[in-house]
């Protein structure tokens, strides 16, 4: 039941607090310009918090190539854990510490831990004014006149609505919705080789050919006890089923190398724990580290975003796909998190010859719900804006680029990503596509849609295909979106110019850029050697 509906007013409206969001957010706040900043969950952060997927990162994370935002959230993660917990003296005199020395990041944390560091970062611009914050909001409606978005009406749990008028909207939700609600002009799912002429993408487009989502969780092991979880629903089912892109049923220690399509195993503890070699699952994005804590104070805690996790079943957008069939997708991936869960406590094979580990616990604090289960699944892709500019597996593959040509310099570039092109099992029953790609620009064009004037991305739902969109899409590169959009928003309210005209028009090009370099010290080009790297 609707308990009543409110008015906001102002300059910059953001929905969605993500990554991007908020890096739109604080660096529109930063150049002077007020916003309200909304966010369905309880937490900001989006997949590093909300979705509790640690970090993905660069080589160069660590240098002058992050954005500049990014760079200050790793640093206040750090001193979060130096001045919060109990390190040894070698962990918190190391500049470059690592929670849980994961082998996917040099900085896995817990998602509490970088939902707490974001709010320090909103926090000075809340009690100025500049932001104004309305969690546990989630948009319902857009309210469009001819090429601009004039408001957006948000829901809160009580049924209260807000209807916030703005001069630029950012969407930075997960799922690209102010796309759909707006009437933007977007594409969902797969382009055809046909339209982009890239070589990995299918031969015709098919807009149900979306990346898998995963409802990961946190667990610690306490051998000897016994934490094993209700068997649920669809256990047989996970236990039996076997697509006919996978080697076995998902519930196994069986999956595919990406890049080969190769049968291999995992072990869950067992193995070589260096970096670069084959790593137990328990390893791959573990975000607390015993080793890092004094007498044992704080033990081993791991993220459970692993591929035996993967959802492909049944998409969340296109054609066909109503509310009834999106919530039935998320209970399934639901599903199959507890069920792969409930495999490892009873039926995973020991090196002992045993089976099961009783003593996996869910970490329900270490993600803030009730369950143990994430806040919301972390979602791969999403709609994308039908852009100025579409960048393709052309611009930045290496398969597809010619020889040692490194990626396209894009003159309208506004920051720096670096990514394999990743794309995970899709619900059209394709494998993996799994292909190198050089470090990237992002360029403007791929922020500005074809149509509306007002209305940005500033996350998964920018200018990319489906092909490209499997480097786009981790944590740096969405921060770096967000920035770029939150200066233009601002800079083009200072000058009364739409997105576009600034793209268009060398003179303000240059002096948005200046704006992106000189002021908020982002980096536009990589380093010849850098552009031009393979793995």
């Amino acid at each position: 039941m609707n308990e009543g509906t409110s008015e906001r007013k102002t300059e910059v409206l953001v929905v969605g607090g993500g990554l991007g969001g908020v890096a739109a957010a604080l660096t529109a706040a930063r150049l002077g310009r007020r916003v309200v900043l909304t966010e369905p969950t309880g937490w900001l952060g989006g997949q590093l918090t909300a979705q509790a997927v640690p970090p993905d990162e660069h080589t160069w994370i660590e240098e002058r190539y992050a954005p500049p935002g990014y760079a200050e959230l790793r640093r206040r993660v750090r001193d979060y854990y130096r001045r919060n917990y109990p390190l040894t003296a070698r962990a918190a005199a190391d500049p470059l510490l690592d929670p849980g020395l994961g082998i996917v990041s040099h900085l896995c944390h817990e998602p509490r831990v970088a939902a707490a560091v974001l709010e320090e970062m909103v926090a000075p611009w809340r009690a100025g004014g500049q932001i104004e914050l309305l969690l546990g909001h989630e948009p319902v409606a857009a309210h469009t006149s001819g090429d601009e978005v004039d408001a957006v009406t948000l829901r809160d749990p009580r049924g209260h609505e807000t209807t916030v008028q703005a001069d630029y909207v950012v969407d930075a939700t997960e799922l690209g919705d102010l796309l759909e609600l707006a009437g933007v002009e977007h594409v969902i799912g797969a382009e055809g080789r046909d339209e982009t002429g890239e070589p990995h993408a299918p031969d015709v487009a098919d807009p149900l050919d979306q990346q898998a989502i995963s409802w990961c969780f946190a667990l610690e092991h306490r051998p000897g006890e016994d934490h094993t979880v209700d068997r649920p629903a669809g256990y047989a089912h996970w236990r039996s089923a076997v697509a006919p892109f996978w080697p076995g049923p998902q519930l196994s220690f069986d999956d595919v190398v990406p890049i080969t399509l190769q049968r291999r195993t995992w072990k869950l503890f067992e193995a070589d724990h260096a970096r670069g070699a084959h790593f137990p699952l328990w390893t791959f994005r573990r975000v607390l580290a015993r080793e890092n804590f004094t007498d044992g104070a704080v033990g081993d805690v791991t993220m459970v975003n692993w591929p035996q996790i993967d959802y492909w079943e049944a998409p969340l957008l296109g054609p066909g796909v109503d509310d009834a069939a999106r919530t039935a997708a998320l209970a399934g991936a639901r599903d199959l998190s507890f069920s792969f869960l409930h495999w490892l406590q009873t039926e995973a094979p020991r090196p002992d010859g045993g089976t099961g580990y009783p003593g996996l616990r869910l970490r329900p604090d270490v993600t803030g719900t009730p369950d143990g289960l994430a806040m919301t699944p972390y979602i791969r892709e999403a709609r994308r804006i039908r852009a100025e500019l579409t960048v393709t597996e052309r611009h930045v593959g290496v398969q597809a680029r010619p020889e040692g040509a490194g990626s396209e310099v894009f003159p309208d570039a506004v920051g720096l990503g670096r990514y394999r092109i990743d794309l995970h099992p899709s619900t059209a029953g394709r494998t993996y596509v799994d292909i190198e790609a050089y470090p990237f620009q992002v360029p403007l064009g791929a922020l500005v849609p074809v149509r509306v004037e007002n209305l940005l991305p500033a996350g998964k739902n920018i200018g990319t295909t489906h092909i490209t969109n499997g480097c786009y899409r981790l944590h740096p590169v969405e921060w770096g979106i967000g920035e770029a959009v939150g200066a233009l928003a601002a800079f083009c309210l200072d000058r009364g110019l739409p997105p576009r005209k600034v793209r268009n028009d060398p003179t303000r090009l240059a002096d948005y850029q200046r704006l992106l370099t000189d002021t908020l010290g982002v980096t536009l080009a990589w380093p010849e050697e850098i552009r031009t790297h393979r793995e």
